[in-house]
């Protein structure tokens, strides 16, 4: 099992991007971790649509083959915690990877939409990218203490 995380653009706030970092190395301790990053679509010349499609094809390039793709969007189903910390231990014991999305400033495309096993909320709102990442980095790091039955998660 694997976790990934696959995301539309880097931090470009350096405290952000430090927080990001530090709960994505918390998160690693509880489940293998990899990141991946691809470039921002450019708005210039172009339709917001073809700029989130061009990002849909370098998101589905970074999710390895027969892993559950998840996206991240604020119309998606509400987990507490827990429940979030029991998807994980479920693909943990079925040895099934994980591909968390997280779209840009442009949303997901239609065809990153239609590759998707599930679709998770991260709040209720619409989250720069930057700060769903930390939400999502955090929230990892909490299950892992959750299905270990350490105190953090309170």
């Amino acid at each position: 099992m694997r976790v990934v995380i696959a995301a539309v653009g880097k931090p470009r706030d350096r405290h952000l991007a430090a927080a990001i970092d530090d709960y994505e190395t918390r998160a690693a301790r509880y489940w293998p971790l990899d990141v991946a990053e691809v470039r921002e679509g450019s708005g210039r010349g172009t339709s917001p649509e073809q700029a989130s499609e061009r990002e849909g094809d370098r998101l589905l390039e970074r999710i390895p083959h027969g892993a559950v793709v998840v996206l991240c969007d604020e119309r998606g189903e509400r987990l507490t915690s827990a429940q979030f910390a029991s998807l994980l231990g479920q693909s943990r014991d079925r040895a099934q990877s994980l591909a968390f999305i997280i779209g840009g400033a442009f949303g997901l495309a239609e065809s990153i939409r239609a590759s998707a096993s599930r679709t998770i909320q991260l709040a209720p709102w619409t989250l720069p990218h930057e700060m769903a990442r930390l939400v999502l980095a955090e929230q990892l790091y909490r299950a892992g203490t959750i299905a270990r039955g350490e105190p953090y998660h309170k």
